[in-house]
């Protein structure tokens, strides 16, 4: 898989560990002002081994600079490199899990649920009140507890940013309170959190990184329009964007392993608060949901349901970030692989990108 430089680790569509993935290609965005995106996108493909660096549109001089590394060749990790399964896979089961200390801060939302806020002990006697804060959104039943979301926390503490992450509703052991878990679609939590976030600390700059379905639900949220978003800038790393494109090419092929990987995640997360939903009627499929063999059969049974959609393709649709980019109002760094295989290129939004008169260079490896 190709890698920039900047030692970012990312998994496909998930936080499990033995999912995660390594450092990836480069598909970013920043703006120049507030309604024009500007994107820098660096792909992969591993037919062709010499890089070449194409741009089309504005903000190069004021952008392309910052990035002082991309001219550097990619050089994948022997062997295992050549293979976008095998470098997933290894990097899940040989990446290091660095050691935190937590302070765990749970979040009462509007509606009774429960989101856990999971801050950097001491760092409120170490870092004066306005340094930066990352807030960090991992994958599809990820948490605290996931290698990548520490790398990358550890990493922002190195630079006096003050960190926390994000672990949505049964994710990173954060109590279930109410018969609702989170999904693609659903806004109400990150609202909250930003809003608790920038209410903590008023002096300081506030940026949010998310990863693979925590990233299509970060871009979603500053995608909302007539919304001022109080956010400073964001990151979104291996993006599925358009759901119903990742859903079709999560059921082929070697895919199949993560989908199952992840509906087991789910399906555990489920059974521990299986007693909040015993009593569900309506559509509800139950049963189908607490035993799911795939991530498709959970929406299904249980999450297009909750959250009112008529099937799990109109779910897909509806929720997909690609229809966001546009609306993006402040600076967006987002982070791609061409050859990704839970978030396929296919899905990435180009069109819109350069519409919005974007800066958009590919990168071929």
């Amino acid at each position: 898989m190709a890698r920039a430089s900047y030692g970012f680790s990312a998994p496909p569509y998930s936080s499990l560990r033995r999912l995660s993935q390594s450092p990836v290609t480069l598909l970013s965005s920043r703006t120049t002002n507030l309604r024009n995106i500007r994107a820098v996108s660096i792909s992969d493909s591993s037919t062709n081994q010499q890089p070449s660096l194409e741009v089309i549109g504005g903000a190069v001089d004021s952008f392309l600079p910052a990035f002082n590394t991309l001219h550097l060749p990619y050089v994948p990790y022997p062997v295992i490199g050549w293979n976008r399964h095998l470098e997933t896979i290894f990097a899940a089961f040989y990446r290091s899990l660095p050691a935190v200390r937590f302070r765990r801060q749970c979040l009462r939302t509007r509606d009774d649920g429960t989101v856990s806020l999971d801050w950097i002990a001491g760092d409120d006697l170490s870092l004066p009140s306005d340094s930066p804060v990352l807030i960090l959104l991992p994958g599809l039943t990820g948490g605290s507890g996931d290698t990548y979301v520490r790398h990358m926390l550890l990493r922002a503490r190195s630079k006096g940013w003050r960190g926390v992450v994000f672990n949505s509703r049964g994710c990173g052991d954060s109590p279930v309170t109410t018969s609702q878990f989170y999904s693609a679609s659903f806004l109400g939590d990150i609202n909250e959190v930003v809003e608790y976030v920038g209410n903590r600390y008023p002096k300081a700059n506030l940026y949010a990184a998310g990863w693979s379905l925590g990233a299509n639900i970060l871009v979603r949220y500053l995608g909302q329009e007539f919304h001022p978003c109080p956010l400073s800038g964001a990151i979104s790393l291996c993006n599925p964007f358009n759901l119903v494109v990742a859903d079709e090419d999560f059921r082929k092929g070697f895919n199949i392993i993560y989908d199952k990987a992840l509906a087991n995640s789910l399906c555990k997360i489920f059974k521990r608060h299986a007693l909040l939903f015993e009593d569900m009627g309506g559509a509800f499929n139950i049963p189908l949901a607490a035993n799911a063999k795939s991530v498709r059969e959970f929406d299904e049974g249980l999450t297009r349901v909750s959250f009112g959609f008529e099937s799990v393709d109109d779910y897909y649709s509806k929720s997909s970030s690609s229809d966001s980019i546009r609306n993006v109002s402040i600076p967006l760094l987002c982070i791609q692989a061409e050859n990704d295989p839970i978030a396929p290129s296919r899905g990435i939004p180009r069109e819109d990108i350069e519409v919005y008169k974007a800066l958009f260079s590919l990168l071929r490896l």
